[in-house]
């Protein structure tokens, strides 16, 4: 496969461009460098820890970009063309003068229906939003968040119990194979993209802590459990129960009639029930065993 494509330039930070990264080496394409964010703190600890796909990339004999700013790498790019980029997940805006340096341009993989959920949660903003279907679109980046055309959108069905993480997987799992088979007809050109309706554009946000919070007095039930399910991990879903501090990693809708301990009554009526948590103690838990232990 090497002979016949050019060389391509990934860009890519998070774990999920990692799994893309992995699914284009073995399919035998040419990776020629990786484009990163630098290493930055994480976890708790704020241990400067460098991006997944750099170790991957280093441990393969791939050169490692990490630029502050795209432009200080606009000779390192020129220096490898003809070239095309690949992008998943990279967490930057590319400017315009970096992508007229690619033919047919950069590739991009975004998990949802373009044009809905253009922006950075997309995943989270189809589980929370309780949307019956999302999918993946395979892209022409441009310089604007997520409105380039695009060449093909996979779509599938949600049947309202997928969390963060396992749609993470399936959607991923999904966009890699795309990505892997459509990249010869795009580099040929007889796939070409399709403009997006833009009246139709929808946007998601940066995730933050800010978000964490349930207030039952001002979401119903139904509302409340999607988000815990679209959270976990981060920002992930907390409330204070008489006193405690709780993070909720798992809970049901019920009705009115509810008399759970741990079933908070919200703004429909309904009953969102916690069925499992994180306790101040910082251990997963069922709600019955810290009900046990706690005085509720």
């Amino acid at each position: 496969m090497t002979s016949t494509l050019p060389t391509i330039i990934f860009f890519g930070t998070e774990h999920s461009s990692l799994t893309s990264l992995k699914a284009l080496v073995e399919a035998g394409y040419n990776i020629a460098a990786v484009v990163t964010k630098p290493d930055a703190p994480r976890g708790r600890g704020q241990k400067v820890t460098e991006p997944p796909v750099k170790t991957f990339a280093t441990e393969r004999g791939i050169e490692v970009w990490q630029p502050i700013k795209l432009r200080d790498i606009e000779q390192e790019i020129k220096s490898l063309q003809p070239a095309v980029g690949v992008l998943v997940s990279y967490g930057k805006i590319i400017p315009q003068s970096i992508l007229d340096l690619f033919h047919p341009g950069i590739i991009n993989l975004h998990p949802s229906l373009l044009p809905k959920w253009r922006g950075p949660s997309p995943i989270e903003a189809a589980i929370a939003a309780r949307d019956r279907e999302t999918g993946v679109s395979i892209m022409k980046l441009e310089a604007g968040m997520d409105s380039g055309p695009v060449y093909q959108q996979r779509t599938l069905p949600l049947d309202g119990s997928e969390t963060k993480q396992n749609l993470y997987t399936s959607l991923f799992d999904m966009g890699n194979q795309m990505l892997v088979d459509l990249l010869p007809d795009i580099l040929s050109g007889k796939l070409q993209p399709v403009a997006q309706n833009h009246h139709d554009a929808t946007y998601c946000q940066v995730l933050t802590k800010d978000m964490s919070i349930i207030d039952p007095s001002t979401t119903t039930a139904p509302e409340a459990e999607a988000k815990i399910r679209a959270h976990l991990g981060f920002p992930r879903s907390r409330i204070n129960v008489n006193g405690h501090d709780l993070i909720i990693t798992k809970a049901h809708v019920a009705p009115s009639d509810s008399i759970n301990p741990l079933a908070l009554r919200c703004l429909d009526g309904n009953f969102l029930v916690i069925d499992e948590l994180i306790a101040p103690s910082g251990k997963t838990m069922s709600a019955e065993a810290f009900m046990r232990g706690h005085q509720v």
